[in-house]
Parts: structure tokens; sequence; C-alpha cells
């Protein structure tokens, strides 16, 4: 029998972090106080839910610590009670560990430091930071109230105590501020205001930058004594479910209209890029982007604008309907990117003005910027 100590010490050892200190913490931190008696993975008939008694103790132990995110709720329905397979978005998940101490290791957080964690989630990034920076200096805020509640009675079976909200995780927690760090385990389509005003000078906040086509970039921004704020992206190629007050509206109605039609100046196949894609939804910040067999389907939610491309004898056709011209902004973007060389993420930057203005650019500050949606 391998025992779960066995199991956690053989996964901390196989992350890679450049402060080893967050290994240790992987080490000691028991994942399977965490995932409770079940959790869902994908299948053909949807998220199948997959229970502890099913496997039995070992088979359960060998899953808990894989490398692997394990989505615990969909919809707002847990694992232990869903029937059968379900079919919707996750809600809320246990991450994968290493990108955990990956957040951590990159927002530069060391002994002495005081952390808002965005999203508590099942408690095990939190118990993971109690165990380095000791519960006092730990404030995690979670946006579900029976999840919050979940993840204090693990994180104290843990024994730890950290200062645990339930609240909009967008709205901060001013009762620790001044954080050295904000972390979110969630996406953001901006930087909430109340973020910047909770970190203090030379603090630094570490998030992805999603939106509703779904694509994202790991961001760390260091707070500056003149109330602007700073950063560059990761190239990591990692993804966090969105806040759920940044999540879209529903879906708009798609109808193909007849529009207009003109050849496209790139390839589709650019937004298959991790790069591309980020590109694109910077570029329509508020629309949805879905692949067919032929081509991609751009739709505005906001707008019902729509854009949809068609292959053709001598490349691709785009056809546009709506207020919006969702491909030409999309195929500017990429051309732009194209022309300073198709740069990787990490030749990417972001700026927040003291007047909250958001601009991802390429290469400096004074390079080509798209603003992020307020």
């Amino acid at each position: 029998m391998t025992t779960a100590a066995a199991l956690r010490r053989e996964l901390a050892g196989a992350i890679h972090v450049d402060d080893p200190v967050w290994r240790r913490a992987l080490s000691a931190v028991p994942r399977e106080l965490f995932l409770g008696e079940a959790v869902f993975r994908p299948s053909t008939a949807g998220w199948e839910p997959v229970h502890r008694e099913q496997l039995g103790d070992d088979e359960w132990l060998s899953l808990v610590y894989q490398d692997t995110t394990w989505v615990t709720q969909i919809d707002g329905i847990a694992a232990t009670d869903a029937p059968g397979p379900l079919t919707g978005r996750p809600t809320s998940s246990s991450t994968l560990p290493s990108l955990i101490v990956r957040m951590l290791d990159l927002a530069g957080i060391r002994e002495g430091d005081k952390v808002l964690e965005i999203g508590t989630g099942s408690g095990y990034s939190t118990t993971i930071l109690c165990h380095r920076l000791g519960d006092k200096a730990v404030y995690s805020i979670e946006y579900d109230p029976h999840l919050a509640a979940l993840a204090a009675d693990r994180i104290h079976a843990a024994g730890h105590h950290p200062i645990l909200i339930t609240g909009d995780g967008l709205a901060g927690y001013k009762g620790g501020a001044e954080y050295d760090h904000i972390v979110a385990t969630c996406a953001v389509r901006h930087i909430p205001p109340a973020w910047l005003y909770q970190i203090r000078d030379g603090g630094t906040i570490t998030t992805t930058i999603g939106g509703w086509m779904l694509a994202s970039g790991l961001i760390r921004l260091t707070m500056n004594e003149d109330g602007t704020a700073t950063g560059r992206f990761a190239d990591d190629q990692i993804g966090y479910m969105l806040a759920r007050p940044h999540e879209r509206p529903p879906r708009p109605t798609f109808h193909q209209h007849p529009g207009h039609t003109r050849a496209t100046r790139v390839d589709p196949a650019l937004l298959d890029d991790w790069t591309g894609h980020f590109l694109a939804q910077l570029a329509a910040p508020s629309a949805e982007l879905m692949a067919t067999g032929d081509g991609v389907i751009l739709v505005d939610v906001a707008t019902g604008s729509q854009a949809w491309t068609e292959p053709a004898a001598d490349g691709w056709t785009v056809h546009q309907h709506g207020p919006l011209n969702l491909w030409d902004q999309v195929e500017d973007a990429l051309t732009t990117w194209r022309s300073a060389g198709s740069p990787s993420q990490s030749d990417f930057g972001m700026t927040v003005e003291t007047d909250n203005t958001q601009r991802v650019w390429i290469g400096t500050p004074d390079g080509p910027s798209w603003d992020l949606p307020g």
C-alpha cells in the first residue's frame, strides 16, 4: 500500500518551482482532505462523478495526487450530490498543485508577507499559503457561501485558522489591507479597482486576464508609488474559471445573416495559437468564439454582431453582420502581432493607469495596445 505521505512527496518532487519552500508545503498538506468523497471527470456523457467508495482507498489516493485539476462542482452541484453524469460548466475545482505553487512563486511571496487570496475554492491553496506564512498572514475570500463553509471545515481539519471571508472577491477585503500580495485563483476581465487600493506600494497582484472567448494570460502586476500598476505576462498556458461577476451574460441566439463578405487577410487557424487566441479576445472583448469544422464563428454578446469564416478556393472568406465588424477587429490585431514578429505572450505587458484605464501592450508600454473592458 502506498501511503498518502509518500504520494505527496512524490508529487512535490516532480514539480519544478524556483523556491523549494513551496515543494515542502506540497509535501506537508494532505490534498485528500480538500477533495471530499467525490470529484468530476470528463466523459462522453458529460461530467461524470467519481466516488472514493467506488475506487477504493489506494486508487482514490492515486487520483488525488495526480498533478491534475479536479472539478468539484458543476453549475453549483457538488460531485457528491450528482445523481450521474452532468452537462454544464464547472463552477469550482481543486487546481492542479503545480499551478498553485507556480502562481505563488511568480507572485514572489516570502516569509513575513501578508497575502489576500481571491477564491478559497476547496481550501487547498489556502492551506499551502498557511503552511508557509502562518495563519495570521493569510486572508482568503470565497464568493459561494456553501463552498466557503466547506473549505473552512477542511482548512480547520488540517490544523490551520486563517482569516476566511465570504463575499465578492472582486471587492477584496479592506479589513486586512494593505497587502503585500493579492493572488487570484479565478480569471478576471480587468483588474478590479478594489485590489489596486488594497495593495501597498511595491506589492503585487498575480492573476489571469481572461474573457468570454476563454483565452487567458497569466500576469504579475507591481503597484507603483504614482498609483499605476505595471507588469509583464508569463508564457504559461494556463486558464482559470472567470470570477462569477465577470462571466458572460446569456448567449444570444446565432442566426446567419447575409451581411457583407470579403476575403480574409489572415488564416483563421491563427486563433488556434494560444497567443493568437488571446489577441482575438483583446480585440473583440465582448465576443464569444466558436470553432466549426471549416473555420470560426464570432458572436458579440453585447450587440449581436456576427462574423464567420469559410474556406474559399484561394484562402478564406469572412461574412460579417451587425454594428461591429468583429473579424476586422480580430484581423487587425493579428496583423499587428505578426508585423511585430509574432512574439510569445512574455513579450506582452499591461499597464493600469490612475484613472483605471487598463491596456495590454506588445513590447513596451508605447507599443501597440488594446484596452481591457471596464
